[in-house]
């Protein structure tokens, strides 16, 4: 296999944006471009069907990046991470005063996607109550703040996406009939990535490239990524990638595979425990570590996302300095105690603890 390719499948853009393209040669995602291309020059409402972290929201914007408003704003929306009772004014909008501490007229989602696309990411979520005046607003092109009288024109293509039987939601009542039909225009089925093998390569180097790093893919190593199952589908590959440049690897033969596709704790204990016996090339810079695509696939609390990154960034430092605690502090701006204590927090031991 060699050394992957910068850019693994054909001309791509550079830097973090480069994930919203549709990567890959096999069959499941040429009948994927090929469906999005007839289908991006109208107006018809999308909605995109697929586990999670199948790349719908990459889907989205290649259909937006595909139309007539790619110019536009493209605004996307999850459902499931706005709390219920501020979805109306995150969606619609609101005037001064429709609430408390609302000192100001607030621009919904809707509002704001005009002229563009607007992309509903798990709208299965949605209160009943919004489905309601989401349909409306479809039906009128027209959205009502909250705490106002006037309907305002709205000019937007929606994309909505899923990962639940929406179907089965409106035979439990979960989900309004009507508006389902309203979304359900055109369907697109997004594939599992275990149903895409033949990409991963071109996967691998495009999250790689996303950093401006490189990866070298034995035969092996890919043979092991295509034999593992993979759940949680670009994620979970992203994050692999991710994993192997913050811990300094950039050889991936299958036992490296094999060490990096086990839980994150039993990763890190392993490299930290036994970390190379040369020092690792360049690692990414917190900016680059952190340029991945900014919608991500799924919400993440804000307490979670800065433990992962700072434990990210420690395993960056302890890969770059051979494990050896006082050169890992110097490289974080910290001192030896406060990174011994991050560890022990993290239950993890350094192989240079005493160093």
């Amino acid at each position: 296999m060699g050394e992957v390719p910068m850019s693994g499948a054909g001309s791509l853009p550079r830097g973090p944006r480069a994930s919203a393209e549709l990567i890959g040669g096999s069959a499941a995602m040429r009948r994927l471009r090929e469906t999005i291309a007839r289908v991006a020059p109208s107006d018809a409402t999308v909605l995109l069907t697929g586990p999670s972290g199948s790349g719908k929201e990459n889907a989205a914007r290649a259909l937006h990046a595909a139309s007539p408003r790619a110019t536009g704003p493209f605004e996307a929306v999850n459902c499931g991470a706005i709390p219920h009772d501020l979805a109306e004014a995150e969606l619609f909008g609101a005037e001064a005063g429709a609430y408390t501490g609302a000192s100001r007229t607030r621009i919904g989602r809707l509002e704001a996607a005009h002229g563009g696309t607007l992309f509903l990411d798990e709208v299965g979520d949605l209160p009943l109550p919004l489905q309601v005046k989401l349909l409306r607003a479809l039906e009128t092109r027209s959205v009502e703040r909250l705490g106002g009288g006037r309907p305002i024109a709205v000019d937007f293509r929606l994309v909505a996406a899923t990962n639940v039987d929406l179907e089965a939601a409106v035979d439990t009542r979960q989900f309004r009939a009507d508006l389902y039909w309203r979304l359900a225009v055109v369907l697109l089925d997004l594939p599992p990535l275990a149903a895409r093998l033949e990409d991963i390569e071109a996967l691998v180097a495009h999250f790689a490239d996303a950093q401006r790093l490189r990866l070298h893919l034995p035969a092996d190593g890919l043979a092991r990524l295509q034999a593992h199952h993979w759940p949680g589908n670009l994620r979970e590959l992203r994050n692999f990638v991710d994993r192997a440049l913050a811990l300094g690897e950039r050889l991936l033969p299958a036992e490296t595979v094999d060490r990096l596709l086990t839980p994150r704790r039993r990763t890190m204990e392993a490299w930290l425990q036994a970390p190379a016996a040369t020092p690792a090339p360049r690692t990414a810079s917190l900016a680059d570590s952190l340029a991945v695509e900014a919608n991500p696939l799924a919400p993440m609390a804000l307490k979670q996302l800065l433990a992962e990154a700072e434990a990210t960034l420690i395993a960056q430092a302890l890969a770059a300095s051979n494990g050896t605690i006082a050169e890992s502090a110097r490289l974080l701006g910290l001192k030896r105690t406060t990174l011994v204590e991050k560890l022990k927090r993290m239950g993890l031991k350094a192989a240079n603890e005493a160093a």
